[in-house]
């Protein structure tokens, strides 16, 4: 999660930032499927029962019945059977029996509750597994982004798992993430810049389902991703994985979360005509394939797409040894990257700087510094120390919209280019990864690996506040 707040002073943001985070606790009491002692969790377990709902529970139930219709099925809570069908057979590596997707199917087409609006009650109607995670984070965010302003924020940033909330004097710069670049650092697949807007982001390609050996080698640009998706057509109980990343624009968060799922479900026309039935939505769909497809008024959102450069080491140049071949440009490094799990289910994400020494220890490539004051950026000291801030506030102000994936887990990659872009020598380099707490812990790894067309891997220990990280150079 990443807040951007705009206030008229510390202590009017401090207030907007209490009233956000307070707003996020109370709906994930009530709405978290994943959280035994929610509202939604108890009510899931009775069958039968009139039950007195909370309005948010209520208009979340309503919200599932409009987007189920108007999807002609694509979006259902019920999904949640499929998907538990889907995971058994991932640990069992086969797929399921027809008999058991005949079954799942038949589960799923039932009508599992039943509201009353105006006397503010439902009746929950079956056993079939449900979860409500399809555009219910877009709603909780949307619902805390209103709770930072009504509490004296006049704009606010929210972006939860990939799904970003903007609301009042506030313009965002929103990278898409490219479904076929797993690195933190790869250059985004599009750039828009949006006020009073939400963007959602559902995709295939981080999460899903493994049944055997990844069969892409006609197409290697897909063999990160799983080979069945996460996300499950509820018409039919079968992964849907035609569409690789769909991103929605819309005014209502609820609105561009729904969209983002059915969109990776339903077919091309099929999201066109929903998307025109709705009304004040753009979008842009990824397809396996590779096309790309835009809703004609996506431009309209387009932000000059410009590479950011924030930082950049003192022009010093890394003597080089004599006769040593260029870097192979059939390699590239990746540097998998976890920080240390802390017991407190909301705490701060730690300052993190990445980067490349030479054999004399002068940093050549910064690959990643993730900060949110600059005036902590002192405490990477090793980093700090070689290289220097220019001040691009664009950069900071930056969030990037994407499927979810697992949190605190990253990957970074090093292309053998140095801060200008020119590739440096075959040979021995230094990855270093600096992680620091404003006031608080502070580790550094420092690992020396021979860059010279061979593949290797290196994994460096654990410790405080780096979870583990691992070097993995090898062919592209």
């Amino acid at each position: 999660m990443a807040v951007t707040l705009r206030a008229g002073n510390r202590s009017q943001a401090e207030s907007a930032e209490a009233a956000l985070l307070a707003s996020i606790d109370r709906q994930d009491l009530i709405l978290s499927s994943w959280n035994r002692d929610s509202e939604v969790s108890r009510w899931l377990a009775t069958c039968g029962n009139t039950a007195r709902l909370s309005p948010e529970l209520l208009e979340v139930l309503g919200l599932f019945d409009h987007w189920h219709e108007a999807t002609g099925g694509a979006l259902d809570a019920s999904a949640e059977t499929a998907i538990r069908l889907w995971q058994k057979a991932a640990a069992e590596r086969h797929q399921p029996a027809q008999i058991e997707i005949d079954r799942a199917i038949e589960a799923m087409q039932q009508t599992h509750w039943q509201l009353d609006r105006l006397g503010g009650t439902a009746i929950h109607l079956t056993g079939t597994p449900l979860a409500f995670a399809s555009f219910t984070k877009s709603y909780i965010a949307g619902r805390a982004a209103d709770a930072a302003l009504a509490a004296g924020a006049t704009g606010v940033m929210l972006n939860i798992g990939g799904d970003v909330v903007v609301r009042g004097n506030l313009a965002q710069v929103v990278d898409i993430a490219n479904p076929l670049a797993s690195a933190e650092n790869d250059v985004a697949l599009d750039q828009i810049l949006v006020r009073d807007r939400a963007v959602a982001t559902s995709g295939s390609y981080r999460r899903g389902f493994n049944l055997s050996a990844n069969s892409s080698a006609t197409q290697p640009e897909l063999s990160r991703i799983p080979q069945y998706s996460h996300i499950i057509d509820p018409r039919t109980a079968r992964p849907a994985g035609h569409i690789l990343s769909s991103t929605v624009v819309a005014r209502d968060p609820a609105t561009a979360g729904a969209l983002a799922t059915a969109f990776s479900v339903l077919g091309v026309d099929e999201s066109r005509s929903l998307a025109k039935r709705t009304g004040g939505v753009e979008y842009l769909l990824i397809t396996r394939s590779g096309d790309r497809i835009t809703s004609d008024g996506w431009s309209a959102y387009r932000a000059p797409f410009l590479r950011a450069v924030a930082y950049a080491a003192p022009p010093v140049p890394t003597p080089v040894p004599a006769g040593k071949a260029v870097w192979n440009q059939n390699y590239e490094l990746d540097i998998n990257l976890e920080l240390a799990r802390i017991d407190d289910f909301r705490y701060r994400r730690p300052y993190v700087a990445v980067w490349v020494e030479g054999q004399d220890h002068l940093p050549l490539r910064t690959i990643a510094v993730w900060f949110r004051k600059p005036r902590y950026l002192p405490e990477l000291r090793s980093w700090y120390h070689s290289a220097q801030l220019r001040g691009n506030e664009d950069d900071i102000l930056k969030t990037v919209s994407s499927a979810t994936r697992s949190p605190g887990k990253y990957t970074l990659k090093w292309d053998g280019r140095d801060d200008e872009g020119k590739l440096v020598k075959s040979g021995e380099y230094t990855i270093c990864i600096e992680v620091a707490r404003e006031d608080g812990p502070y580790q550094i790894l420092r690992q020396t690996m021979d860059f010279s067309g061979q593949p290797q891997q290196v994994t460096l220990p654990a410790g405080t506040e780096i979870g583990g990280a691992a070097l993995d150079y090898h062919k592209r």
